[in-house]
């Protein structure tokens, strides 16, 4: 199953491209949900490209390899280039920016005789709003 998302993050990368391979963990027993990186973790790998950048933001193209518990969110804290609106991973004051993540595409294997099935997801409000500030298009 191949899945891309979108996101918009603070900061700008240096590379166009690249790939990043952290093990991810819980970071509390209270609250599995909530993730870091950590050695002990499991295997966790996900590819990213840049659309484009402006006003020290940009908007990146995220393909998971593998399917952890928020990987897209933990990942790119990890590499210092937070999600906009993320409380939790970045430093997003409460009542800011809403997340911008967004499930952009997916693709589904059917039998080996049978195309894929894919779809793609229009941009939510809020992201299409912020794409047409920065003048991106979606």
């Amino acid at each position: 199953m191949g899945k891309t998302y979108w996101a918009v993050v603070r900061g700008a990368p240096a590379e166009d491209e690249g790939r990043i391979e952290a093990p991810l963990a819980k970071r509390s027993p209270d609250r599995g949900w909530w993730m870091a990186v950590d050695p002990a973790g499991l295997p966790s790998v996900t590819e990213w490209r840049v659309k484009a950048r402006a006003q020290g933001l940009s908007w990146i193209e995220f393909t998971p390899l593998t399917g952890r518990t928020h990987q897209i969110r933990a990942h790119a804290a990890h590499i210092g280039l937070p999600l906009l609106g993320d409380p939790i991973y970045g430093s997003e004051p409460v009542g800011g920016a809403v997340l911008h993540l967004h499930a952009r595409a997916v693709i589904v294997p059917m039998r080996e005789s049978q195309p894929p099935v894919s779809a793609e997801a229009p941009l939510p409000p809020h992201m299409a709003a912020t794409f047409s500030a920065m003048g991106w298009s979606g």
